[in-house]
């Protein structure tokens, strides 16, 4: 029953982060932050200890951290910046 003891979900989350940092491409931030609003809603006692509710709320919760963070952070364009004009131009 680890996964009903809110500090485990809040570790998880810091490790998450932890790995985002070391990995690049915001691939473990959605997931960290997802773990780590778990983690407060079963300290706070919002969530119960069933194991698909859990899973439930961190997969929304991921998916929309997830989202969100892709639209304030924006979508990376897959084309390399092309310079037409110059700063030494007048």
């Amino acid at each position: 029953m680890m996964w009903a003891v809110w500090w485990v979900w809040i570790v998880a989350g810091f490790a998450l982060g932890v790995l985002e940092v070391i990995v690049p491409g915001y691939i473990f931030l959605g997931f960290a932050i997802g773990a780590l609003i778990v983690g407060i809603g079963l300290g706070v006692g919002l969530l119960g200890g069933s194991l698909p509710l859990l899973l439930l709320v961190f997969a929304l919760a991921s998916l929309g951290a997830w989202l969100g963070l892709r639209r304030w952070m924006g979508i990376r364009a897959s084309q390399v910046k092309v310079w037409d004009r110059d700063i030494n131009d007048n």
